[in-house]
């Protein structure tokens, strides 16, 4: 007789801590329920309250909503993803340095880490903090799909939701398994996860080409980067399919919501000795304005300088994206420093020994350009 196989985790602990987790959820399914059922009533006046639109619009202002409370986490992992790439020719220093000895390294990064004000887990508060969010709407939007009660939606309101269609597909349905045979709802689904994922490779493709340094382009933080290039499209290609579609419409939204933002950011506040900081430059000089001062003034707002690149790591810079020539003043700053250092050496006397200064004066010679 085989043994039974023995549990991992006892269903009576599982079951417990599944029912703290929804205890604890409960202020989130209010929270969510209560901003997406306020849309519903405020769009519900003029389209109807069992309108499909009515409750996508509500699923869209619940993003709109959530994303803005967000933006000042966005913009701490934005500054410690930043930090963490003008970091990385002091890790590489360091990973040459004690690369044989992997506790002391760990030691020399953390120290480096306080030295600097950099936090690593910062870039990640803003995805983690969205996860529940998101677990909540899920849940949300999968009881309403049942025709059950949750968090301020009444039965009624969730039957309503349940129904609701948008170009003939269910907000409540998923593309697998497929019971009804494969039509609008299947078609609504995969246009969406398709698109999600789209804009999610080009948000990180965005970062990785415009916002990010030549060092940073190699290494374990650029292989890393590269997995997540990858990795987390194929992702949501994996678990889109059993998603339903009212909270694929949340994803979409939200996803392009992070791409015009990182857009702006890089537009408007380039990371230093990047091509996207290149292209600042250049539109700083066209419309009158010293880059070099803007980036003093913000060096003085943190606490870690953005101090502007070097004019000779700009030209790598623009040699480095586009393998053009890059312009007149870029060359001109790069070429100055070498000609003043030039003339100051033709400016210091010639020694001369002390019988050749009791000789007198040396004779002119016939050829009047050797010096």
């Amino acid at each position: 007789m085989i043994p039974p196989i023995p549990q991992i985790v006892p269903m009576d602990l599982w079951g417990d801590f599944l029912g703290a987790l929804n205890t604890m959820m409960q202020p989130l399914y209010l929270a969510v329920s209560w901003i997406m059922a306020s849309f519903h009533t405020l769009y519900a006046s003029f389209l109807g309250p069992d309108n499909g639109w009515a409750w996508a619009l509500a699923i869209i202002s619940l993003t709109v909503v959530i994303r803005t409370l967000l933006i000042p986490l966005f913009v701490r992992q934005i500054r410690s993803s930043r930090n963490m790439q003008l970091l990385q020719p002091q890790m590489k220093v360091l990973q040459e340095k004690y690369g044989h000895d992997r506790e002391r390294l760990g030691q020399e990064t953390m120290k480096l880490y306080k030295d600097e004000g950099v936090n690593p887990m910062a870039s990640c508060l803003p995805l983690l903090l969205q996860m529940p969010i998101f677990i909540a709407l899920y849940q949300v939007l999968w009881q309403a799909s049942q025709g059950h009660s949750i968090g301020v939606l009444s039965v009624a309101q969730s039957e309503s939701l349940r129904n609701a269609t948008i170009f003939g597909a269910k907000l409540s349905g998923i593309f697998w398994p497929i019971t009804d045979g494969f039509g609008p709802t299947q078609i609504l689904c995969a246009v969406l996860v398709i698109s999600m994922t789209a804009v999610l490779f080009v948000t990180q493709l965005q970062l990785m080409r415009k916002n990010m340094p030549p060092e940073a382009l190699t290494g374990q933080f650029a292989q890393q980067q590269k997995i997540m290039l990858y990795v987390f499209p194929f992702m949501y290609l994996f678990m889109g399919v059993n998603i339903p579609v009212g909270v694929l419409l949340y994803w979409l939204i939200s996803n392009i919501w992070t791409m015009a933002q990182q857009y702006i950011l890089i537009h408007n506040n380039p990371a230093p000795n990047t091509p996207a900081y290149l292209d600042w430059e250049e539109r700083m000089r066209a419309k009158g304005k010293d880059p070099d001062d803007l980036a003093r003034k913000r060096a003085g707002k943190g606490r870690r300088p953005a101090s502007a690149a070097p004019a000779a790591d700009s030209t790598k810079v623009a040699r480095q994206k586009g393998g053009g020539t890059p312009s007149s003043e870029t060359t001109d700053a790069a070429d100055k420093p070498q000609v003043q250092r030039q003339q100051v050496q033709r400016q210091q006397p010639q020694r001369s020994s002390r019988a050749a200064r009791k000789q007198g004066p040396p004779k002119p010679k016939t050829n009047p350009g050797q010096a």
